[in-house]
């Protein structure tokens, strides 16, 4: 009973962050936007730290910073294995 308490919680954090994780690359489309603005800042700080890593694995190529599909689609992973249980 808590068990999947806990993994419907995780799963539903999981897809709230990976709704984060989309708005923020569509986000990036607009250089005029000022990440120094809220709410800006505060979804630049919820974000960044995760796609981070994954930008340290695979960096940018060409002007694309493909790291956010890497992020998203390893949520979507974890996410689908947490429904699995």
């Amino acid at each position: 009973m808590e068990l999947q308490l806990l993994v419907n919680t995780l799963a539903t954090f999981i897809q709230i962050y990976t709704v984060l994780l989309i708005i923020r690359v569509l986000l990036t489309w607009f250089p005029t936007i000022n990440w120094y603005n809220q709410p800006f800042t505060t979804l630049s700080q919820i974000t960044d730290p995760y796609l981070n890593l994954f930008r340290s694995i695979i960096p940018p190529l060409g002007g694309m910073d493909f790291s956010p599909m890497l992020a998203i689609i390893l949520l979507q992973i974890v996410g689908g294995g947490l429904q699995a249980v």
